[in-house]
């Protein structure tokens, strides 16, 4: 008799058809057809054209929208375009989490560049080593941070000095020569089993 009530109890659908077709397949059609090609910042610029009003990052009380955000991300590749920054160059960045490090990350990749992230809490042997292994031309930074980065040969500029950028022009740029090929960024490992290694992905594959 209990088996039979089991049987019974397995038997008993306990979602309609359409139901069942809702949860198994239509909210698990997630994939995105994004197009081939494209460079990171390029898929960023088709959302800025697409939705400039809408809100692109927050960030405690503040917040950008798609098109704010654009336009300091321009300045940003911009002023690295000025200090001669081209497709594979490495730009660091060493920021707190804000609009600011956004903005730096989005301005390095527009400049042709691939960033290295800086994290501001590694001890500062750990931060000399990646500064020295990947050979940064400039790096971006914030006042608060700037005297605890080690020494470095790499141009610094800082995110959250406006005169610095807010003369630079706003529109996108356009690096001759960069493609989906072209690195992105470098990022290291935790170097547990040794000396961190850098890690090296271009714009396609993180597409």
């Amino acid at each position: 008799m209990v088996a039979d009530e089991q049987t019974l109890v397995a038997q008993i659908p306990l979602l309609a058809d359409n139901e069942r077709r809702h949860l198994l397949e239509t909210l698990n059609a997630t994939a995105v057809d994004y197009p081939q090609g494209l460079t990171l910042h390029g898929l960023f610029e088709i959302r800025v054209a697409a939705c400039p009003d809408a809100v692109a990052v927050v960030s405690g009380e503040a917040a950008l929208s798609y098109s704010q955000l654009n336009t300091r991300a321009n300045q940003v590749a911009h002023r690295l375009l000025e200090l001669g920054i081209r497709p594979d160059d490495r730009v660091a960045i060493c920021a707190d989490r804000s609009l600011d490090m956004v903005a730096g990350l989005l301005g390095i990749l527009k400049a042709g560049a691939a960033y290295v992230p800086l994290d501001p809490d590694y001890p500062a042997e750990r931060l000399a080593y990646m500064l020295e292994n990947s050979a940064p031309r400039v790096v971006l930074t914030q006042r608060a941070l700037q005297a605890s980065l080690p020494a470095t040969q790499a141009r610094t500029l800082l995110l959250d000095e406006a005169q610095g950028f807010s003369m630079q022009p706003t529109d996108n740029p356009q690096v001759e020569g960069l493609h989906a090929h072209h690195l992105a960024y470098v990022i290291y490992t935790s170097g547990s089993t040794g000396l961190p290694k850098g890690v090296m992905n271009e714009h396609g594959a993180v597409v």
